[in-house]
């Protein structure tokens, strides 16, 4: 339920969440050529991706999803943006439904409000452009400007927002190290002024180092600019530090939503719990830990019920026939049978 916001009158308006999801799902066909499935007698495969997610992230907050690799986290990511068209469900962006959208203006002007921040600053920049023109292009794209001279004040004042020197305009991509291309990336990504940033693991393929420095960034740049974000990572040391409320995500859906102090504090679902026991024990608690066991199973053939069972130590025969549904347990979002049924030991 949306809140509320007073505004000086007896009247309450409600306050939308600038990003909701709704029963979002992204199916892929995996199917071998038609001769082949003829030869062999076989039907279509399809992958289930993304297979119902839902979650709304407030204006100014950051939601992450983690999980491990082939979960669908970066799927999420690349419909939110619109790289990939869903399924079923729907993105809502202030309040609009961005598939309802059909005027080419329309949809430009709603594109320029956010933006992708990508995993890899080798690969994203094109290596035979110089910076001023990687960073210049939205600005190009979208008419926010017009003369060279401006374009090149606002390219400057952008790489000075990011880090980098006016002077790192006039070079190429290779001649930065990875930490500095992710810097040229976020430039680029605030270069429409967007309010909305979906960041797809952008510190993963850098140095630790470095990845404390690019983090101190985006959270220097989101109290500045006001920025919301969407955050995928599966470093929960990152998504700790990061985030205002976490989605946990297994094999196409959400396992636990919660805001980030409570869930690091009481994870509720076991596959939260095992993620969690991952993390160093820097305090030397002593605290009983239950290793990750087991591998994410194919999303062609997923396993009955609750995908999890297959892993988890607190299964029974309701997890493997019936799959939980997001629930309500104790102020957290929690998709397991055994929360909603008290018979798990708190963590």
């Amino acid at each position: 339920m949306a809140e509320s916001a007073s505004t000086g009158s007896t009247r309450s308006v409600p306050v939308h969440p600038l990003v909701r999801v709704k029963a979002l799902a992204r199916y892929f066909d995996a199917s071998a050529p038609l001769l082949n499935r003829l030869l062999a007698g076989e039907g279509r495969r399809v992958l289930h991706a993304v297979d119902g997610v839902d979650f709304e992230i407030a204006r100014g907050r950051t939601l992450s999803i983690v999980g491990e690799s082939g979960c669908g986290k970066s799927t999420v990511a690349r419909l939110v943006v619109g790289l990939y068209v869903p399924t079923r469900g729907s993105i809502e962006f202030d309040g609009r439904d961005i598939s309802a959208i059909k005027g080419r203006a329309e949809i430009a002007a709603l594109r320029r409000r956010f933006q992708i921040i990508f995993q890899d600053p080798y690969a994203s920049l094109n290596p035979r452009w110089r910076v001023r023109d990687i960073v210049a292009e939205p600005i190009r794209v979208h008419r926010l400007l017009q003369g060279q001279g401006a374009i090149r004040a606002r390219v400057e004042e952008l790489l000075g927002e990011v880090g980098l020197a006016a002077v790192d305009g006039e070079k190429y991509p290779h001649e930065f190290s990875g930490g500095q291309r992710q810097r040229i990336s976020i430039a680029r990504a605030l270069a429409s002024t967007p309010e909305f940033l979906v960041c797809d693991e952008p510190t993963s393929a850098l140095d630790v180092s470095v990845q404390a420095q690019i983090l101190n960034l985006m959270k220097d740049l989101q109290r500045t600019l006001g920025l919301t974000y969407l955050f995928i990572s599966h470093n929960l040391a990152v998504v700790r530090h990061m985030s205002d409320r976490v989605g946990v995500m297994y094999l196409g859906r959400l396992a636990e939503l919660a805001d980030a102090e409570t869930l690091f504090r009481l994870p509720r679902h076991p596959y939260t719990r095992m993620l969690v026991d991952t993390i160093p024990d820097l305090e030397l608690s002593g605290r009983a830990r239950t290793p990750v066991a087991g591998e994410v199973p194919s999303a062609i053939d997923p396993p009955s019920g609750c995908s999890f069972h297959p892993r988890c130590p607190f299964a029974n025969e309701r997890c493997k026939r019936e799959r939980p549904e997001l629930r309500p347990a104790d102020g957290v979002l929690v998709a397991c049978h055994g929360v909603e049924e008290g018979r798990l030991p708190l963590a």
